[in-house]
């Protein structure tokens, strides 16, 4: 990485500006692995082997039309690798019961009971959900950061949003909102 840029009067190398594009984006790429993944070391291991990999790549990530999708695909495919390599692991045994007020303490128990109602999606499942409704991409972004078809995308989402409203703890919620009950 050699070259340098100018940019006003000022030089900078493609180090530089990696530099500054990683520490700007590691806290999207962080929480982005921890909804992945549903582990906060996990989540960093992910998120550094995608700045590892970002790194090597630098050169066509710079030059891409929007850097963030580039390494967003780059993250999913670290994560797609990782899960295929081991044999499926249940990252939650049960989902814990949510309190029923809203007070503070309420809404970090209904926040614990959706990740870990996330963290039990198939992982297929869990990239569909996280990309479509956290990183709120439209169905051809996540197929792109998926690498499969804006279809697949429709029915990993499908199924996974299906899975968590039949998750206990989820659907307690989502009946006290119905009926008026503070979430």
């Amino acid at each position: 990485m050699g070259e340098e840029v100018f940019m006003g009067d000022k030089q900078t190398s493609p180090d530089d500006e990696f530099r500054a594009f990683i520490v700007g984006a590691w806290p999207w790429l962080l929480r982005t692995a921890y909804l992945l993944t549903g582990d906060q070391h996990a989540a960093e291991d992910l998120a550094q082997s995608a700045a590892e990999r970002t790194c090597a790549a630098w050169s066509k990530v710079r030059r891409a039309d929007d850097p963030h999708s580039y390494v967003r695909r780059i993250m999913v495919n670290q994560h797609a690798r990782r899960w295929r390599r081991r044999a499926p692991e249940v990252l939650v045994e049960a989902v814990p019961d949510t309190a029923r007020s809203d007070d503070g303490y309420a809404r970090a128990d209904q926040r614990r009971a959706l990740l870990a109602a996330l963290a039990a999606l198939p992982p297929r499942q869990r990239e569909a959900v996280v990309l479509r409704h956290w990183e709120d991409l439209s169905d051809s972004q996540a197929a792109a950061a998926m690498g499969c078809s804006t279809g697949a995308v429709r029915s990993h989402a499908a199924k996974g949003i299906a899975k968590l409203r039949e998750t206990a703890g989820l659907r307690d919620l989502t009946d006290m909102t119905r009926i008026g009950g503070a979430v």
